[in-house]
């Protein structure tokens, strides 16, 4: 039952990341030449560049989404606040599998969220993002302090 679970993880975090590069390849058409590139903590943007960067987001996200594919492949390479034994090993792999995949879906709606606040505000300077950036921050967070009690209670 729990194979079942991390595939339908796997193919829906697979799912959002070529939603991400259909959202881009979508879009690049209407963008203009100039398109912002970073953004401050209030949400302005403080940096431009060309638009051929509107395709630098879902490569990042490529990249790291076979790194994560790999990562959880071999769970036993991974850093753990608890000692692994027999008795836990398979309770502490499968929270570190599910929180690897857990953090990749929080990374692709970041990627997501920050792709269509480009988009929309390389055609209005007013337009805010979707998501508040320090909720995006909150959510990494609260994430891995819920990591850590079900570490603690799985020890």
């Amino acid at each position: 039952m729990e194979n079942v679970f991390l595939m339908i993880f796997d193919v829906f975090n697979f799912g959002l990341l070529a939603f991400l590069w259909w959202f881009t390849v979508k879009h690049y058409r209407n963008l203009p030449e100039t398109i912002p590139v970073h953004f401050d903590f209030e949400g302005k943007a403080d940096r431009f560049g060309k638009k051929k960067f509107f395709y630098l987001m879902p490569a990042i996200l490529t990249v790291l989404y076979f790194l994560f594919a790999f990562i959880v492949r071999i769970p036993e390479s991974a850093n753990y606040p608890v000692p692994i034994t027999k008795e836990n090993e398979d309770a502490q792999f499968l929270i570190m599998e599910t929180f690897i995949r857990w953090l990749f879906l929080l990374v692709i709606l970041i990627f997501l969220n920050i792709q269509d606040y480009m988009f929309r505000y390389s055609f209005n300077d007013m337009a805010k993002p979707r998501v508040p950036f320090s909720a995006m921050l909150f959510s990494i967070i609260g994430s891995l302090i819920v990591l850590f009690i079900f570490v603690g209670i799985f020890k």
